[in-house]
């Protein structure tokens, strides 16, 4: 599968909304336990820019949209800026498939560019698929959060993965 990455727009929002909003009832990916809207998600796309935290729109050959990818500041104070926390995305359709995979590694090739020299994954550690999926590129367990998300009554644990890029 042949992937582009694109800044996200705008006009990008609802489908970007739209793809996170079906990752909620899962109770896998996020800790959001309703549906989002794009509204509440506006200053959130603000905080990113295009050339240090970017928010891509990911598109296939066919000039589909197969998922998106954001950088997010980690913790917000100057010393960390070198540190970004990266969050991947798929649409239903494309999940399981090997896009994750190449977005990922093409996030981990582009991050010096960037500026960024580590990446970090906060991950549920139910979430064995993405947890697979980041040590297999190479990033490591750098803590655990035991219990400290409730999820339908449920208690779950974060885990955060890192990986020093330069």
């Amino acid at each position: 599968m042949i992937l582009h990455y694109k800044d996200a727009s705008l006009d990008h929002l609802p489908i970007i909304v739209f793809i996170y909003n079906t990752t909620i009832a899962s109770r896998m990916v996020t800790a959001d336990t309703e549906p989002v809207t794009v509204e509440s998600k506006q200053s959130w796309f603000y905080e990113h820019n295009c050339q240090s935290r970017p928010l891509w729109i990911v598109l296939n050959e066919h000039n589909e949209v197969v998922g998106w990818v954001s950088f997010q500041s980690f913790y917000g104070r100057p010393a960390y800026d070198t540190t970004a926390e990266i969050s991947i995305y798929l649409a239903e359709e494309h999940r399981g498939k090997g896009a994750g995979k190449q977005i990922l590694q093409y996030c981990i090739q582009t991050a010096p560019a960037l500026g960024i020299k580590t990446l970090l994954g906060f991950i549920f550690s139910h979430n064995i698929h993405s947890l697979t999926l980041f040590e297999k590129c190479g990033f490591e367990k750098w803590g655990n959060l035991p219990d400290i998300a409730n999820l339908d009554g449920i208690e779950r644990s974060l885990r955060i993965l890192g990986k020093r890029i330069a």
